[in-house]
């Protein structure tokens, strides 16, 4: 379908004022879409989305997706709930509600408005894993009673209410499993890797490397992930998921450590610690399906995407000096 063949549609965005949610705006905008944004601002910034409060097709409401929502939209994508186990960890009773409470209402909405749903889910539901790379069909290793089960758990939970109510109401959903994203816009304090290291090299201070650094994570920058979960929407009705949304390109963490060093030209040293509760020692998907049904891959190689991301944390550690002086 050409750009000249597109109808507008109304798009509902929960969790819009993050990361990942702010940059999806801007493409939904740029594609001619009217977006309604709503964040409770918990882990959200509504700085991210500055240069779109005077834009005719912006709305922002603030909201906490725990309680019921009355609009009236075409598509919702749901990306309402802490990411980072800093913020997630922070009030996990409060990050289950978010991903169970929010899920039956964000599904009762698409019920009642028969709307295409998407539902923002997670690699952390593999847990674990015993198998490597991961693939859809494999039904995970979590600890449903650790630090870390508030959001694997909930994440999960949410899959199931997403194809319950596909099987029991018809709802055309979505459903994407996120691998570990990066890019501009990420929170600073969120305790990401790459955010921490990129912080820690520019400060000048060591890079805490948790473990041996041997544990492997691929990187996908946010403009390739954006793009599937567009693609993802853009399928017909048939296709729900869930899909393996990442980069299969695998890094070890003491890679990533050393290639930030080298693009900041950071003197900082490497420092050690204890690997921390149920962190998974391998995490890349198996994107076949991806490929297969979005013809997709992510682009973006980790070299140019950190250097994008170095230089929005750069600019950010700039603003805050100079607002101190």
């Amino acid at each position: 379908m050409g750009q000249k063949d597109y109808r507008r549609k109304r798009v509902l965005v929960t969790g819009g004022a993050g990361f990942l949610g702010s940059h999806l705006i801007d493409r939904l905008l740029a594609r001619g879409d009217e977006v309604l944004c709503v964040d409770n601002l918990f882990t959200g910034d509504k700085s991210n989305l500055d240069h779109l409060f005077n834009h005719p097709r912006f709305e922002f409401m603030r909201h906490d997706i725990c309680f019921p929502l009355y609009v009236e939209v075409d598509h919702i994508y749901n990306l309402a709930c802490p990411a980072s186990p800093i913020h997630y960890q922070h009030d996990p009773v409060q990050t289950t509600k978010t991903s169970v409470i929010g899920a039956i209402n964000v599904l009762g909405l698409a019920k009642r408005l028969k709307a295409r749903v998407f539902q923002a889910s997670t690699s952390e539901v593999y847990g674990d894993p015993a198998i490597h790379p991961q693939v859809e069909s494999y039904w995970g290793n979590v600890n449903p009673i650790g630090l870390r089960s508030c959001y694997d758990e909930g994440k999960r939970c949410a899959e199931t209410l997403f194809m319950d109510y596909r099987r029991q109401h018809g709802l055309d959903i979505k459903i994407a499993r996120i691998f570990n994203t990066y890019g501009p816009r990420m929170h600073p304090g969120d305790g990401r890797v790459v955010s921490n290291f990129i912080i820690q090299a520019l400060e000048g201070r060591p890079i805490t490397i948790y473990g041996d650094g041997s544990q492997t994570r691929s990187f996908c920058y946010y403009a390739d992930l954006v793009e599937a979960f567009i693609r993802l929407m853009d399928t017909d009705n048939d296709f729900t998921g869930p899909i393996n949304i990442g980069n299969p390109v695998e890094f070890t963490i003491r890679e990533l450590a050393e290639t930030v060093l080298e693009l900041t030209g950071s003197q900082s040293e490497l420092i050690f610690l204890p690997l921390p509760s149920d962190d998974p020692t391998q995490r890349r998907p198996d994107i076949s399906v991806a490929r297969d049904k979005l013809d997709w891959e992510p682009r973006t190689q980790l070299r140019e995407g950190l250097a994008a991301t170095i230089d929005y944390f750069s600019s950010l550690r700039d603003k805050a000096l100079h607002n101190a002086l």
